[in-house]
Order: structure tokens, then sequence, then C-alpha cells
């Protein structure tokens, strides 16, 4: 049986500025099927969908749905013609219900009677195999909840063709496991399904054909079944890239850091850390894992001195440094690099060049007003030289450098510090495969040296690889701290919910 195309873009280009987002790109995406669009950041696969869209308009080429061509001057348009993309980062309001939520913005839409409505909410549920309350509060629901409050509001206005953005990107194993059902359900039905993102694990297993894009351009579209992981890597950064991190098991290990009974309340004077106790040794990578909004940012800011704790007692080397500021901490020789997950608002001066943010911290530790310039030039070539940061030079201001080489300047600063405790939050979010890969090696470099790394990440796939131990934390509490080699991911996933690793083995015993 022949498969009815659902899109086709054929030829389109986009350019801002001096920048070509997307040059000559080809898509062709059937009815019935999960297509992939993959590629580094930067490649180009946002700026593509938001075309498709209609957020943008492309200067050249054409966009067909369902065979008719279509020009599409706002998302309206897109909408109109049975399109809805499921953006990363979710469009809904807390304080309204499932249902408010999915007629907000209709036309006439708060008219509609609530059982009726209910009724229709239910009846897509069912055909698709979602599960959700229309009465229940956003607030109240969990981040599996909302996004699929999400993609019942696109299939709502009638989507049969959905774009979903880094869909997993916050999601538990056990909430990605329910979303790729949901996912095959709305295939079977004959939507198509266009997914964008880096994780190619989940490539594999979801998908029926991936387009690979680098670099603005489409460099070929390919059957999941017939391709290795290896090859999608080859096509996205066009060489061979080792997708290895050796974990080596450190001797000797002392404790560094030791947060006793920590507590943090935030604006909303709840608690953002309650009663947080754990130890960091020298020689290991310990991961920080929890859904979005967990305790992560405060807990990095208070070991910084960036923010006050409430309660608890911080000791680095045996010393209380709970209401010192982050140059008391300085000043005493303790040398905590911090890399926040805000680069340019926290870590570094937009407005600066490479050679001065480098050098931004060491002013504090020098005598006198003026720090040698050669010293300082060199300095900043040679972190420019080793973490390969893509410049015009290195008295190029660090705003107008792409995301991930912004990065790099920071990571390669704090490292260059020869910190003895090194607290890094999401280190390679917006780096390429090879990037992110080098920054691993660096963290086990690191590692090696004594130092004791705290990593704060979002890919529970690297945390495994990576860590020696992951803290887990949900709601500002420990549920777990847990040994990688002697956990699976999906228990991580359980204590990440709140959810208790002795509960689950006595359940299963019970069965």
């Amino acid at each position: 049986m022949k498969q009815e195309i659902a899109i086709q873009m054929r030829d389109i280009s986009k350019t801002f500025g001096d920048v070509k987002a997307n040059e000559d790109v080809n898509l062709t995406v059937y009815e019935g099927e999960v297509h992939a669009l993959l590629g580094e950041n930067g490649a180009g696969k946002s700026t593509l969908m938001n075309m498709l869209s209609g957020i943008y308009t492309p200067d050249s080429g054409s966009i067909s749905i369902h065979g008719k061509q279509v020009h599409f001057t706002s998302p309206k348009d897109s909408i109109a013609l049975g399109i809805g993309m499921i953006h990363q980062h979710f469009k809904l309001v807390e304080v309204l219900s499932a249902k408010e939520n999915i007629i907000l913005g209709e036309k006439g839409g708060f008219f509609t009677k609530g059982k009726e409505l209910s009724k229709k909410i239910r009846q897509i549920s069912d055909h698709y195999g979602l599960d959700i309350d229309p009465e229940k509060k956003v607030y109240e629901m969990s981040v599996g909840e909302k996004q699929t409050l999400e993609i019942i509001k696109v299939l709502y206005r009638g989507a049969k063709i959905l774009i979903m953005d880094e869909p997993t990107a916050v999601l538990t194993p056990q909430e990605i496991k329910r979303l790729f059902q949901i996912i095959r359900n709305m295939r079977d039905k004959g939507c198509a399904v266009v997914i964008i993102t880096h994780k190619l694990n989940e490539v594999m297993e979801i998908s029926d054909r991936i387009t690979v894009l680098r670099k603005g351009k489409s460099v070929e579209t390919v059957e999941t079944s017939k391709v290795e992981v290896p090859n999608l890597i080859e096509m996205m950064v066009g060489k061979k890239v080792s997708l290895s991190i050796e974990k080596k098991n450190i001797e000797n290990k002392r404790v560094l850091l030791e947060v006793d009974n920590l507590r943090v309340i935030n604006q909303e004077k709840k608690n953002a850390l309650d009663e947080v106790t754990f130890s960091l040794y020298s020689g290991e990578i310990l991961g920080v894992a929890g859904v979005a909004g967990s305790g992560q940012k405060e807990l990095c800011e208070t070991l910084a001195g960036l923010v006050k704790s409430d309660k608890g007692r911080i000791f680095f080397e045996g010393d209380n440094i709970v209401g010192k500021t982050p140059r008391d901490i300085i000043q005493l020789g303790i040398r905590m690099g911090f890399i926040p997950e805000d680069r340019l608002g926290m870590g570094l001066v937009g407005t600066m060049d490479i050679v001065h943010n480098i050098i931004l911290k060491d002013y504090q530790t020098q005598p006198g007003f003026f720090l040698k310039r050669e010293d300082s030039t060199a300095k900043a070539n040679e972190i420019v030289e080793r973490l390969d940061i893509q410049t015009p030079s290195i008295y190029t201001e660090v705003k107008k450098l792409s995301g991930g080489n912004i990065q790099k300047v920071l990571l390669g600063r704090e490292i260059d510090s020869e910190p003895k405790v090194l607290i890094t939050a999401y280190a390679v979010r917006g780096l390429d495969i090879g990037a992110s890969y080098k920054i691993y090696d660096l963290l086990n470099e690191q590692k090696e040296k004594g130092v004791g790394v705290l990593f704060i990440g979002e890919d529970l796939d690297v945390l495994m690889e990576l860590c020696d131990r992951v803290m887990v934390l949900c709601n500002g509490k420990i549920t777990g701290i847990v040994n990688t080699d002697e956990v699976t991911k999906e228990e991580v996933g359980l204590l990440m919910t709140g959810g208790s690793l002795e509960k689950e083995a006595a359940h299963v015993k019970s069965k």
C-alpha cells in the first residue's frame, strides 16, 4: 500500500543577517510515520520546523501539505491545515485546568459547554491512548502530564501533523516510555509525527525514518532500520567520532565537601532545598539528577556562595563556608570552579573579549591593579587551542560566539583555575556531540587530578556513564544517592519522581 505524503519541503532556504540557517533543505514526511530530524545544535532543525509551523516564512523554496502547495504567513495558517507544534518549553497557564488550557485562544472557546468539552477531550484521549483529567489544574500536574496536555491541545484543534521539539528533554525514563507509546498510537492512527532531537538512542527506538541536517543543509534521509548510530554521527558531524566515556576508579579518596542539613527558602517562601545532606570526595564525579526545578540551581548557587542558606552547614576541607561571599571563598584558597546554568547572565561578561573573560577571576588574587598582558594572552591562546574554541580572535567579544563556544570559554577558565571542587550545571548544553565528549574527557582529567566534580545533568544516559555516584533530587529533597554501577536508569527515574527503591523492591517481591 502506497503511503501518502503529508509534508513536502523543497529547496527551503532561510537567512538571518549573514547567517544561513537553512540552505536548499529538502524534507518529505509520510502519513503514518515517525520522522526524526537529527543534527547538531545550529544545524537548522528548529528553523526548518518553525517555517513549517508558520512562525517564519522561507526566503525561497516551497512547502506542500497533503499534496497542495501552501504559503504560511502566521502560525494560524499552519494550525488551520492541521499542523501542531509542541515546543520544548510548555506553553500552558499554570492556574487553569486542562480543559481551560485546551480551549484557550479558540474562538468562542470559553462558551463551550463544560460537559461537551470534557466529553470531546475524553474521546480524543481514548482514541490516541492518552490519559488526562480535564478538570485538573496544570500546577498539580507532573511534567509528563503537562506534555500529554500539550499533545491533546493540538489534537483538539484537528492536528494530523505533529512537530515535537526535544520532547524527552525533561522527562523521566518512565515518562519517556509512556510518551513513545502515545507517539506510536498517533502514528498508527495515520498522524505524521516529526521529532526534533539530539538523543540518538531515542531516535533509533521511536523513528521510522531520519533526515540529518548539517550546517543548515539536508545531508541524507535514511530508514532507521537500515542505519547504525556511528553512521548517523558521521552524517551529523562530518567525521567519525568516538562515543565512549572511560570511567576510572580513583583510590585513596578523601572528603572535600560536606553538606549537612541544608535548607534554602525561595522567593515564594517554599523550600527550594530541604534537609539536603551529602558528601563529595576527591577523585569522583557526583552526578545530580532530577526533573527541572527540583533544586539543582539553588544547590549550585548556595555552594558557590551566591545564595544564602536558611539552615545547615557546608564544610569545605573542614571549614564551614556558610555565610562567606564568593570572594571570601576564593581568598581562603578555596578554588570552587562554578559553571552556572546561565552562561552570559552569571558566568561571563558578553561585551568583554575572551582574554578578559578568562582572566576575570585573576584580578582578585593578584597583587596590584594590573595583570601581565603577555601571560593573559598566552593563557587565552592555550585554552582556545586546547578546547578547539571556534573564534575569529581571542579579542572577539564573547557574546558574538556560538552557544557551544561560549560554554567552552567558561569551562576552560574554570578548569584553568585548578579548583579543588568543580561545580558544573548542564556543562554540555548547546554543544555538539564531539565537543560534548571533549568536555567529558576534561572532567575525567580533573577527576584523575583529585578534583571533586559535582555534575548537574539532564541526560540520564550520560549521568550513568560518566558519574561514579548519582544524587537524585525531587522537590528540593534527596530521594537517593546511588552508585551508578549498581542501579538501572529506570530506578534513577523512579527516584526522580519521589519514589523509593526499597518500596519498589518490596512491591516486586510481593508479586
